[in-house]
Formats: C-alpha cells, structure tokens, sequence
C-alpha cells in the first residue's frame, strides 16, 4: 500500500514532544535525521544524544486528509518550532527488496571480496566474505572497515594468530580467516555484536576452533602477531596499554575509526610501544598502521 510521508525540521530540544504530538494525529512512524550532516561519533555511556538540527520524517497512512492534519498542526504551539512541512506520497515498494538491491558485492585490495548473501559472488577464485547488514557496525560501506580490509588484503597472515579488537559484525576476524589466519580472537562489548559475529561466522563456514569470540575478558594472557581495531578515538586512546600487551614484540598494528584530525594524536600516545607508518586517508577518516617496538 502507499504511504503519505510528511517531511519538517526541527531542533534537538523539542524533536521528542514534537514526535510525540504527530504520533497523537495518527503518525504511524517518526523517523529522525540529521538536518545538517553532522555526525554524531562518542556518546557517552548511557546517552542518547540527537544532532542539534533534525529533519523528521513522518509516516502516516495514505487515506489520511493531509490539509487537516496541517491545519491541526499549524494551530498546535508546537508548530512554532518546525518549519518546511511538506507531504510527499511514497510508492508502494517492496521495500525489503528494495533496500537490499542498495547492496553490491564490493572488492577490496587485490584478493578479497565482501558479498550480500543475495547477489552472485563476482570471482569464484578470489577470497569471498558473506556478510549481510545487520544488527552489528561493519559490512565494508564505511571508510573506517574499507581501510582496514585493505590493510588485512595487503599483509601476509598465513599461519598467524589475530586480534579484532571491536569486531562489531565480525567481517575483519571473518575475513582474516579466510585469509590465511590460523586463529583470530574476535572481541567487543557489545552483545549484539558477539551474537553478529557468530552468525556471520557461520555463514562464512569459519565457526570453528579456529575463531574464539567473546567479551574482552577472553583475552587474558593472549598475545598475537596481527591486532586491528576499528573503534573510535576515545577507546584507542585510553586502551594503548592494554592493546600494547595483546602485541607480540614485531607484531603488526593497525587503527581505524578516527577522523583525519584525530590521526596525529592516536598516532603520538602509539609511539611509546610501535614503530607507526604514516597514515592512511579516505574521505574524512584515518587509519594507523605500525610495528611492535
């Protein structure tokens, strides 16, 4: 069926009241956007912050009489705090099919491609990572995972042991494996990415003695020869020494998750414990590669 999709801006401060005021004239959805494309990176524990512009998208059902439910709003005190409301008439879609045919397989240094379960694999002889999107961070989009999926492609990993430290959806650990890694401990604190990274290990075939998945307290007394973490600046930070322990005299290091301008910085506090390259960029964000002192 056909939906009718109302479209307005508001601020941080009053998206919640507002949000709830639509629901109350019959919105069978709100949605909330960032008005202004200015990401959200490190909230802290427990918070749930909004963007201080947001653009809400609002689902009502198609039958509705859009001129009153705009002459309710507009009498609404509310209604103070938006602007740009705007209906448009969404088709009807098959929008599961739709938002999977936003996928494609997507190639990444010279060996290694990641796949949606629902598209051909593009080279039979190339190493393949079934991943789907779901309820874990990384399926290859981001810049953060592409970077450090070069990185894996572009290393030697035959016989070593591996570290995912935030392995999220688990497609680093998982494709360590399948290239050429013996072990690779896979770790992060979210349970949703525990059960993420299981689920796409199975998929992969590699759900077997060789990929250990778990909170971060598996890890005592593990040392490896490759460590990749892909979180954010403030963890890499404040985790140097503990990732330092984790890393075998030569063994090699890379960090992603930071933004260009936070490159320098993570790359100095490194420094006590690794040889570091020079970075490498894409678009906005930065990855750190180096080599246990």
């Amino acid at each position: 069926m056909p939906w009718l999709q109302l479209a307005l801006k508001t601020t941080e401060e009053h998206a919640d009241i507002i949000g709830d005021e639509l629901m109350a004239l019959g919105a069978l959805s709100v949605t909330l956007m960032d008005a202004e494309n200015v990401p959200i990176l490190e909230p802290a524990p427990g918070e749930t912050p909004l963007w201080q512009n947001i653009k809400m998208m609002v689902l009502f059902d198609a039958e509705v009489n859009t001129r009153q439910i705009l002459k309710q709003w507009a009498s609404n005190q509310l209604s103070q705090f938006t602007c740009d409301e705007k209906f448009e008439l969404l088709e009807d879609k098959d929008w599961e099919r739709e938002w999977m045919t936003r996928f494609e397989p997507m190639k990444f240094g010279q060996r290694l491609w990641i796949c949606p379960s629902w598209k051909p694999v593009p080279d039979q002889t190339a190493v393949n990572v079934l991943l789907d999107p779901g309820l874990a961070f990384g399926t290859g989009t981001h810049p953060t995972t592409a970077l450090c999926l070069e990185w894996l492609d572009s290393i030697d990993l035959t016989g070593k042991t591996v570290l995912d430290f935030g392995c999220g959806s688990g497609i680093l650990a998982i494709a360590a494996l399948k290239l050429g890694a013996s072990k690779v401990y896979a770790v992060d604190i979210d349970p949703q990415a525990i059960l993420a990274t299981e689920e796409n290990a199975k998929r992969n075939s590699v759900w077997d003695s060789r990929l250990v998945v778990g909170l971060p307290d598996i890890l005592d007394g593990i040392i490896v020869e490759v460590l990749v973490a892909n979180i954010l600046a403030g963890p890499l930070e404040s985790l140097a020494p503990q990732i330092s322990l984790h890393c075998q005299s030569h063994a090699k290091l890379a960090l992603s998750g930071l933004l260009d301008t936070q490159a320098e910085s993570i790359r100095s506090t490194y420094l006590e414990w690794f040889q570091m390259d020079e970075p490498a960029y894409q678009d906005e964000w930065t990855r750190l590669t180096g080599i246990k002192k």
